[in-house]
């Protein structure tokens, strides 16, 4: 309680992206005056400059703070957007809805869901997307397929789970591979940067030189896209070099499964036997000389004392004839071998010696652990290069050991998701799921742009026809922004919830405003980054009253399913029940976290290392795969087509792969996203603003000189797809063939009286215009935002620039 007079305290977490660092929010006069950071908390030891501008955002004059309608055609430039009331909005909504679902069923509903890794929608995605289920949609556009699919779903294919976060208060090598999180999970970069003190060593993977890179010990500025050549070539070296863990690969992975010449495909038991288990494995028993079955029910081999082969040649006599065949492991270390360093080199853009140092740092180390993200998601070969990064990791024998990359215990919570409120039939109708059964369409229903795009467009699979949007700016966040607005405008019914009147918001029909995490109730239950962290459970109260009219997320949700006749699956309209629900299973109470001091509540949980050795005898022993062993030979990728080992396979529109597209466009650009904002929001905060006022394309000097181009200099980025118009930054630590620009622009920032950009134009600066949605990831639809063909000219010849 503040005295009178003295400024309010309120303790919380920001929720602006994945980090939801630990915050201090500051109150005078009921108005929020700063925010800062809370040392106390498990991840509060530092806040970025974007949670410390939150009050500009808050109290920025571009926020929209009341419900609006449509009263023009969407061809019209100008929507008429006129002022109504939450009633009449919602019932829009709700009618919008409603009369889409009862002519063409409830697929013809689409959900957009911005991301709860970069912006503030984890208060409030649970419940959304619980109202989609209940509604029966199959269908969220939530761009899993931009950042989190390797880590969630393709780290699953070799460890059956999503990728854990990386221990780093206790490893001796920390390996960056595509994440930067210093701009991303800074509460992650603070303990890194404690490790690095405490001696640490540093691997980095990034075509550019930002954040933790510049304190490396190995900074390896790869060719984009060419990632999985270079994680093929430090296992190469660890195999040849006998630098992996061969117990944990032998005792634990699939490596030692025999897999016929012929087919390509593990030996089975009934391969060997009349009437044997096609389930059942075979491997090569050293200590006898002959074949073992191991059973991957059991999770274990048929003698306790076998010691599986890793190498050799094998011949079997089966009940079709003698079976000539070779360890998993083998077939995985020869395939390495294709790409030894000085090969290696000439495709990642690297030095053979640099390869050979980072391979050796990693097998030198006795707790490695490696953290990724969306550096490797934005590629046209996500799937097979997250996979030789994954295999890579496997060998260092550090998954779920202490300084590895380890699931922490965590509080167990109910799950409202409401999944099982979408009948089966309707989960079938998720668009993509037939191109991509193991991609996010084929477990959640969440789909890409594409296909969304799609079936507006084409009626392919079928139709959609209503769009419920909750913060993604699809148009400028998305590939192929102007088909998307073509999409969009075909639409018979949009309602978008936002904070700002986004490129892809000027298409609603309805637009409800949406409050800031400041001006609103929420609960957080992991706080992800370490063992502390992922005990703690917190309720953050609102600490300043929503400006406007604006609300929730969660509160929308909830009030769209009222009219929709759905309150009943949401705990008729009580919000409290809710997390009750979510914190039951914890045995936290609600209330009593409300009371807590600062709201928090930590359990004491322990963290338990190597879990799939069922030491503790709660599980049996395993890894939650097909065999129960890390799978290094994937026999579920085998079954849908795609390479069982993770070979390596050029960016489909790379140098490469398209020599007749790379004579006009020569330079690989890699789009980022920018550290001064968030994705498509920010820009509007002068705070920030003043330190990127436009969007620029970064150039190696000597790439700018070829072309007449100076630092500062208008230039035009073009693509095969399309073109936009930035300004020049040189940057000598990239690569002379790399273009790297920042997705996200179209914002203006009043205060420092800079105009917005057309997102729909080749004149503005919308990045994602000139890429396209082909050429994508076959598994996980992931479109190469990071790995495709450029070239940047100036738009003013040098001679005509008036000595600029």
């Amino acid at each position: 309680m503040s005295a009178a007079g003295e400024p309010r305290r309120v303790h919380g977490y920001c929720a602006l992206c994945w980090s939801s660092c630990g915050c201090v929010s500051v109150v005078e006069d009921g108005r929020l005056v700063a925010v800062e950071p809370d040392p106390d908390h498990p991840t509060g030891q530092a806040l970025c400059a974007k949670g410390r501008a939150a009050p500009e955002h808050v109290y920025s004059d571009a926020r929209e703070l009341y419900p609006l309608k449509r009263t023009r055609p969407k061809g019209d430039p100008d929507p008429g957007w006129q002022r109504i009331s939450w009633d009449e909005a919602l019932d829009l909504t709700a009618n919008g809805l409603r009369r889409v679902i009862e002519r063409a069923g409830a697929e013809a509903v689409a959900f957009a869901i911005t991301t709860t890794a970069g912006t503030a929608m984890q208060d409030g995605y649970l419940f959304i997307e619980r109202l989609r289920h209940a509604i029966g949609s199959p269908n969220a556009a939530v761009s899993m397929e931009l950042c989190g699919f390797a880590k969630m779903f393709v780290h699953g294919f070799t460890f059956g789970t999503p990728q854990p976060p990386p221990d780093v208060a206790h490893s001796d090598c920390i390996v960056l591979w595509g994440h930067n999180p210093s701009h991303t999970w800074l509460a992650l970069a603070t303990r890194i940067n404690a490790a690095l003190r405490r001696g640490t060593r540093l691997i980095v993977i990034d075509p550019a030189r930002v954040g933790l890179a510049t304190k490396a010990d190995h900074w390896l500025r790869l060719r984009p896209g060419s990632d999985g050549a270079l994680a093929l070539s430090f296992a190469h070296v660890l195999i040849e070099e006998q630098r992996f863990d061969a117990e944990f690969v032998r005792t634990w992975t699939n490596g030692p499964f025999l897999v016929g010449d012929d087919d390509g495909r593990c030996v089975s038991e009934a391969d060997l036997y009349e009437g044997g288990d096609p389930a059942v494995r075979v491997g090569w028993d050293e200590v006898r000389g002959q074949a073992v079955t191991y059973d991957p029910g059991a999770g274990q081999w048929a003698r306790a004392d076998a010691r599986p082969a890793l190498f050799g040649r094998y011949m079997l006599q089966g009940v079709r004839g003698t079976i000539a065949c070779r360890p998993a492991f083998d077939l995985y270390a020869a395939l390495c071998a294709r790409y030894e360093p000085a090969r290696a080199a000439a495709m990642t853009w690297l030095d053979a010696t640099q390869i050979e140092a980072a391979a050796r740092a990693i097998g030198s180390g006795k707790a490695v652990s490696f953290s990724t993200w969306a550096g490797l998601e934005m590629h046209s070969n996500t799937t097979q290069t997250a996979r030789a990064i994954g295999c890579l990791f496997a060998l260092t024998g550090c998954f779920d050991a202490r300084g590895g990359n380890v699931a922490f215990d965590k509080l167990v919570v109910g799950d409202v998701l409401g999944a099982d409120l979408l009948p089966a039939e309707q989960r079938a109708k998720t668009l993509g799921r037939t191109e991509r059964p193991l991609g996010p369409e084929g477990i959640f229903g969440w789909i890409n742009t594409d296909a969304l795009y799609r079936a507006v467009l084409e009626r392919e699979p079928y139709g959609v026809d209503a769009l419920v949007g909750f913060g993604l700016n699809m148009l400028v966040s998305h590939a192929d922004g102007e088909r998307g607005a073509r999409a969009l405008a075909a639409l018979d019914f949009m309602v978008q919830a936002d904070l700002f009147m986004t490129p892809t918001a000027h298409y609603a029909d309805v637009f409800l405003p949406v409050s800031t995490p400041w001006e609103r109730d929420a609960l957080k239950t992991d706080f992800v980054v370490d063992q502390w962290a992922s005990a703690t459970a917190q309720w953050r109260p609102a600490v300043i009253e929503p400006r406007g009219e604006a609300r929730s997320d969660v509160w929308i949700a909830f009030e769209l399913a009222r009219r929709l006749g759905l309150s009943e699956h949401f705990w008729n309209g009580d919000e409290d029940a809710a997390w009750r629900a979510l914190l039951a299973p914890s045995g936290i109470d609600l209330d009593a976290l409300k009371r807590a001091p600062q709201g928090r509540v930590t359990r004491p949980l322990a963290t338990r290392y190597r879990k799939y050795a069922g030491a503790d005898g709660t599980a049996a022993p395993g890894f939650a795969t097909p065999s129960r062993r890390v799978e290094l030979f994937s026999e579920t990728l085998q079954a849908h087509g795609q390479a069982p080992l993770p070979e390596y396979v050029e960016p489909l529109m790379g140098p490469a792969a398209r020599p007749d597209l790379a004579a006009r466009f020569p330079l690989v650009l890699t789009d980022t996203k920018s550290s001064h904002f968030i994705h498509s929001q920010y820009r509007h905060v002068a705070a920030l603003r003043r330190h990127e006022r436009e969007p620029r394309v970064h150039l190696h000097p000597d790439t700018a000189q070829a072309r007449g181009i100076g630092d500062g200099d208008d230039v035009e980025l073009s693509t095969p797809h399309g073109s936009v118009r930035l300004r020049a930054t040189l940057n000598a630590a990239l690569d002379p063939r790399v273009a790297r620009a920042s997705y996200g622009w179209w914002q203006g920032c009043a205060p420092l009286g800079l105009a917005g950009y057309d997102a729909e134009n080749d004149a503005g600066a919308n990045l994602n215009r000139t890429i396209a949605n082909t050429d994508a990831d076959p598994v996980g639809g992931c479109v190469p935002h990071k790995s495709y063909l450029c070239e940047v000219r100036a738009l003013v010849p040098r001679g005509a620039r008036g000595g600029r």
